[in-house]
């Protein structure tokens, strides 16, 4: 009988697909055209039938049997499509690119390029971008209310309804299955690491968001999962200066994001979430300000300490500096000049002097640690 449930459902689905849309499809066409023709001129048109109401003949009945299902498939196709694209929103695939962090302790090891090493590592990218996902949408759930109320976030799937309750949760459960299981083949830590990432954030969904600064700091600690689980897909261990500046550089990006809830309570007279009641535009200016220049001091400090110089075999790694302050800088810009910095990913992707910045820094860093010292740019 579970054979057969296959053959049963199609035949189902084209009965259906017969009774609500073909007939209907029949109908219209005969009373908008053929009601309104002599009976011989209809007849000739390949219609045949009774005085008032007219039957398709066989050529005729199998013209409109093809017109209909071509059109009846292209709205199905168009129906999926757009269903498809709802639940790729949901997922958030455009934030994966956060999940890069976990190649970083390969590039600073100066094995990127070694493809036993990075096979694990993209393994756990594809696993940490489920489990993040998993993250987003049981999120998306529990903030539908206030979504709705939010300019932006109205029109993410759950909170606009594209996407129905049941739906989501059921993605978010195959999510979660297939992150755990990748993350247990790479490794039994890594699987460890990805569990206190999602548990973490599962209480961070539930309550701890709403706390002021503890939700800056959990945002921020996502990244540091990240790197740490990179170093554990790669063998590679993670510096006490790697960990600093990742947390750093996504406490800052955290900062200008809330900043701009601030902004938008105060445009709309509404707080977007709860934890901005403890947060002014005074006081997020004084944070921004302060982790910026301990950004940029930590990161001077780095590159002039003695055992980065010994590990990397050049003292030339500071002229990176540059990008940095750079880079800085131009976020600067964009919170306090455009005020435009709700998204940190979207600023990543349009953004094109963040962009170039980026750019430039990986490839300052790649001619130091990966070309040979005698063809070295720097030397």
């Amino acid at each position: 009988m579970l054979g057969r449930l296959p053959a049963l459902l199609l035949v189902l689905g084209h009965h259906l697909a017969y009774k609500h849309f073909f007939s209907f499809f029949f109908k219209k066409r005969l009373s908008n055209h053929s009601s309104h023709l002599p009976l011989s001129l209809a007849r000739s048109s390949g219609y045949t039938g009774r005085s008032q109401f007219l039957t398709p003949g066989r050529q005729g009945l199998n013209r409109e049997f093809g017109l209909g299902w071509l059109t009846f498939s292209v709205y199905l196709a168009g129906k999926s499509f757009v269903y498809l694209v709802q639940y790729l929103k949901l997922l958030r695939p455009t934030h994966w690119a956060k999940n890069g962090f976990l190649f970083i302790p390969l590039f600073f090891a100066g094995e990127i390029f070694n493809l036993h090493m990075v096979g694990p590592v993209l393994l756990g990218f594809v696993a940490f971008s489920l489990a993040a996902s998993s993250v987003y949408i049981i999120n998306d759930y529990m903030d539908i209310e206030a979504d709705r109320a939010h300019p932006v976030k109205s029109k993410r799937p759950l909170a606009s309804g594209a996407v129905s309750k049941p739906a989501a949760l059921v993605l978010f459960g195959i999510c979660l299955l297939a992150a755990f299981a990748l993350a247990w083949y790479v490794k039994p830590k890594f699987f460890f690491v990805i569990g206190v990432y999602f548990l973490l954030n599962v209480a961070y969904t539930f309550g701890l968001k709403n706390i002021s600064i503890l939700d800056i700091l959990i945002l921020s600690m996502g990244f540091v999962f990240r790197i740490k689980c990179g170093g554990i897909a790669s063998n590679i261990a993670i510096s006490e200066w790697l960990v600093i500046m990742v947390f750093l550089l996504a406490l800052f990006l955290a900062i200008a994001k809330r900043r701009d809830d601030v902004l938008l309570k105060q445009t709309s007279g509404k707080d977007m979430r709860k934890a901005a009641k403890g947060y002014n535009l005074d006081f997020m200016n004084v944070m921004l300000s302060l982790v910026s220049a301990i950004i940029i001091v930590s990161y001077l400090m780095y590159t002039l300490a003695p055992a980065t110089m010994e590990h990397f075999k050049t003292y030339r790694l500071y002229y990176t500096s540059l990008f940095v302050i750079a880079g800085l800088l131009r976020y600067l810009q964009i919170t306090y000049v455009e005020s435009n910095t709700g998204s940190p990913t979207k600023i990543l992707y349009k953004d094109r002097f963040i962009q170039l910045t980026i750019l430039l820094w990986i490839l300052s860093f790649y001619v130091l640690i990966y070309l040979p010292t005698d063809k070295s740019f720097f030397e």
